[in-house]
């Protein structure tokens, strides 16, 4: 089966940094777009950036200038390191991917189980 895991959350202060991982293993034949949004309490699910196999990457208004998201297609890994953190941006942060399974002809969409990062002083 494939999964997506999640790591690098925790408590920071505001100002500080943080790097989350995210990683997709499995019967994986090829890896499209790859994104992380996050979910904070008594909020909906929103995306914070995306990038695309071929490194394309749109951010969320919100965390432009402050966040950046990169990929190492090798490892089927994703990555998103922020900067300047705010304590509006605590919330459990979700990797997402489009890939294709081997054996399977159509693209399918998979989600990890979140990492909660917490922004405060």
């Amino acid at each position: 089966q494939v999964q997506l895991v999640e790591s690098g959350g925790g408590l920071v202060q505001p100002g500080g940094s943080l790097r989350l991982s995210c990683a997709a293993s499995g019967s994986i034949l090829r890896v499209n777009n790859m994104g992380w949004y996050r979910q904070a309490p008594g909020k909906e699910r929103e995306l914070v950036a995306v990038v695309t196999r071929g490194g394309s990457t749109n951010y969320a208004d919100s965390v432009k200038g402050r966040f950046t998201i990169s990929r190492d297609n090798a490892k089927n890994m994703v990555y998103l390191q922020m900067n300047s953190l705010k304590a509006e941006d605590t919330a459990v942060y979700y990797c997402n991917a489009d890939l294709i399974q081997r054996g399977v002809l159509s693209v399918m969409d998979y989600w990890g189980k979140g990492t909660l990062v917490t922004v405060s002083s």
